[in-house]
């Protein structure tokens, strides 16, 4: 029984880590054509950018989010103080981007209604 929890952790884990890299990946590709398409083709608008890095942290948010899922997932069945390190460290990475990320958002928001009123 416990074999079948393990192998379980483990294949749930590769499968919520495929999905985290595939949440990077659009992400990445889609913040590099975005960035590369107003800095190239519309630099007039080169303000945008911060707007298309919020977006594509939110993807890379998302994705940490996945891996953290996927090391719980693993940690559960057999904790190794390595694993637990793992878990640690993507947690506080993923903290510290939310707030930064959130305090960014607010930034924005505020320069968007700021111009609105002009």
């Amino acid at each position: 029984m416990e074999e079948l929890l393990a192998t379980s952790a483990r294949y749930i884990g590769f499968t919520v880590e495929a999905m985290a890299m595939a949440v990077i990946a659009v992400g990445s590709i889609k913040a590099f054509f975005a960035g590369l398409g107003t800095m190239v083709l519309r630099p007039s608008l080169h303000e945008n950018i911060r707007e298309i890095w919020l977006d594509y942290a939110r993807y890379l948010i998302a994705g940490l989010t996945f891996q953290l899922a996927a090391d719980i997932v693993r940690t559960t069945v057999t904790p190794t103080w390595d694993d637990i390190g793992r878990l640690a460290a993507i947690a506080v990475t993923r903290t510290f981007l939310s707030y930064f990320l959130e305090r960014d958002l607010v930034e924005v928001k505020h320069a968007v209604e700021v111009k609105g009123e002009r």
